[in-house]
């Protein structure tokens, strides 16, 4: 299972519900490594997608607590043992969780991969991942040149976790 986000210099991931920052480049390459895919995510971040709807050319799931929320075109579960029992009929490196934070961290150690968009700058934010360079569970696998967009520096990491836990 893959964990895919862009946070900056303190793991920062979003405020008030609205993400950072959008930077094309890294709007491509979520929309590329998911296409054809899973996405999991929470009932927020369905919510602040363009028009409220869910991801084109891939299966959506959206993990909520409300038993009375059923959108069009996605998949809900109510609890992290349900999702995970839906996702095991699909191929681990096929999946991809993308926010909020509380969806991030019930998958994390469920997660072999995390593909991390990394800004290099502050935000005035109010939600954050869990740190993946302090957790000894995880390591930095690569990274990719620096980018910037207009006066934003970036760069693509891919972390690995030692030790994840299985799907059964």
């Amino acid at each position: 299972m893959n964990l895919i986000v862009t946070a900056d210099r303190r793991w920062a991931i979003g405020k008030g519900g609205q993400p950072l920052v959008t930077i094309p480049a890294d709007r491509q390459m979520f929309l590329k490594e998911t296409k054809g895919k899973v996405v999991v995510m929470g009932r927020k971040t369905l919510e602040a997608l363009p028009g409220g709807q869910p991801l084109g050319g891939r299966m959506n799931l959206v993990l909520t607590h409300d038993r009375k929320y059923c959108p069009k075109g996605v998949k809900v579960c109510h609890s992290l043992e349900e999702a995970l029992s839906y996702l095991n009929q699909y191929p681990q490196e096929d999946i991809y969780v993308i926010g909020g934070r509380s969806i991030y961290e019930q998958f994390l150690p469920y997660c072999a991969d995390a593909h991390v968009t990394r800004i290099d700058y502050t935000y005035d934010a109010d939600t954050f991942l869990p740190d993946l360079d302090k957790l000894t569970d995880w390591e930095l696998a690569e990274e990719g040149e620096e980018q910037t967009y207009f006066n934003l520096c970036y760069t693509f990491q891919r972390y690995i976790q030692k030790k994840n836990k299985k799907i059964v």
